[in-house]
């Protein structure tokens, strides 16, 4: 592993040079404020028609629309959505200036070619490791969110020193940046969401929710087991990991963990896993997704609207309305 720290970077080589930022959303917002904050220039590429720009304005910062944001900017970053950049990078790309660099905070597009950069062009990926309310609140403590680096395609030599210095800017340097490759980030990402953090907690949170409601346990009771308490779950895991888990929670819970928690997580679970992770290291996945919206997402809205109309929703809902220390 090749992990940077701020000692490993040189800042002059972004010094006086023009930093474009496209999309003012979650990483966006926060790339473009801590870079402003690091004493960059940064412009932000906004549609004109869109709510972002005033947001972006009042933030502080300079906005012109995308096409305008290229001409001159040595580091244009996409922080679009994902299947909005390969349009965009086609609107903006005649404006960037030979040597430039194009920047991502995902892999999706370089990985999967549905951008072919100019051959003049670095292409280069910092991914921070959570989400960009974290890497601004991290960045005004004075800390930092780990990133991820990777260079796919080095014109001018300087891509990794470029790559660092914007790592620098955001505050990533600060808690340290590993090396990995497009491909790398892309497909371990995609793996995480898929088959752990989003779609494997939520399917084993409500699969928990619905056991105990159709053994007749009260579904206040099952909410409160199944997903409330998932937090402090979370919260012990990444503070300290595994040890630190076992360490707070009880021995009866620790010893249910370990001789139930393989009755859940089997070797059919492992093989789906494993299919899940074929998918998308051979495509099978991004190619799904990319079809998907080009017919208008129908799939992808009918199960968001079946997921949201879950019963554990409108339970879950009553009960956080009670807990007036949480965020709204």
């Amino acid at each position: 592993m090749q992990m940077y720290s701020e000692a490993d970077v040189d800042a002059s080589c972004l010094e006086g040079k023009r930093i474009a930022i496209l999309g003012y959303g979650s990483q966006g917002r926060a790339h473009a404020l801590n870079l402003k904050d690091s004493g960059h220039d940064v412009v932000v590429g906004l549609r004109p028609t869109g709510a972002s720009w005033a947001k972006a304005e009042a933030d502080g910062l300079a906005v012109q629309e995308p096409a305008a944001a290229a001409i001159g900017a040595a580091v244009m970053a996409f922080l679009t959505p994902d299947l909005t950049q390969a349009d965009l990078y086609a609107s903006v790309v005649d404006n960037l200036h030979q040597g430039a660099a194009i920047l991502f905070a995902h892999g999706f597009n370089i990985h999967y070619q549905q951008i072919e950069p100019r051959a003049d062009l670095d292409v280069i990926l910092i991914a921070p490791k959570g989400p960009g309310d974290l890497v601004r609140r991290q960045y005004e403590d004075g800390h930092g969110v780990p990133c991820l680096v990777a260079i796919a395609q080095d014109s001018t030599g300087n891509a990794l020193k470029l790559a660092l210095a914007y790592a620098q800017g955001i505050g990533g340097a600060r808690a340290g940046v590993i090396e990995t490759t497009f491909a790398e980030e892309t497909e371990t990402d995609l793996f995480g969401e898929q088959a752990v953090l989003c779609g494997g907690v939520t399917e084993l949170v409500v699969a928990g929710y619905e056991t105990l409601v159709k053994a007749g346990y009260q579904p206040e009771v099952a909410y409160y087991e199944c997903m409330h308490e998932l937090k402090l779950i979370v919260d012990l895991l990444h503070e300290g990991g595994l040890k630190k888990m076992h360490e707070f929670i009880s021995e009866t819970a620790a010893y249910g963990d370990l001789v139930s928690g393989p009755r859940v997580i089997d070797a059919h679970t492992r093989e789906k896993m494993q299919e899940i992770l074929d998918d998308i290291r051979d495509g099978t996945f991004a190619r799904k997704w990319i079809a998907e919206n080009k017919a208008g997402q129908p799939e992808y809205k009918r199960m968001m609207e079946e997921d949201l109309n879950h019963p554990i929703e409108k339970v879950g809902a009553d009960l956080r309305s009670r807990m007036d220390w949480l965020e709204s």
